[in-house]
């Protein structure tokens, strides 16, 4: 069941697929700890744990993406004719 565009934490883009920047302040919050995790790993896993940090920035950013699948509008193609 898709979540009203007033309650969504990430509203959709206007034109193409996906969402934009947060619209709620728990959209903004998700959005930041994906980048002080992703800030985090670049200080303490490169240059010496390459593989590790790829895997840290896969794990993180799929997170984010079911984050904002869960909790943002329904994603799919859209022209501007909102």
């Amino acid at each position: 069941m898709p979540l009203p565009p007033e309650t969504a934490w990430f509203p959709a883009k206007r034109y193409g697929w996906g969402w934009g920047l947060p619209g709620r302040w728990q959209g903004w919050v998700c959005l930041l700890g994906y980048f002080a995790g992703l800030a985090g790993g670049f200080r303490w896993l490169l240059p010496a744990h390459e593989q590790l940090f790829l895997a840290l920035t896969l794990g993180l950013s799929l997170a984010l993406v079911g984050i904002c699948w869960w909790k943002g509008e329904p994603a799919g193609w859209r022209w501007g004719d909102r």
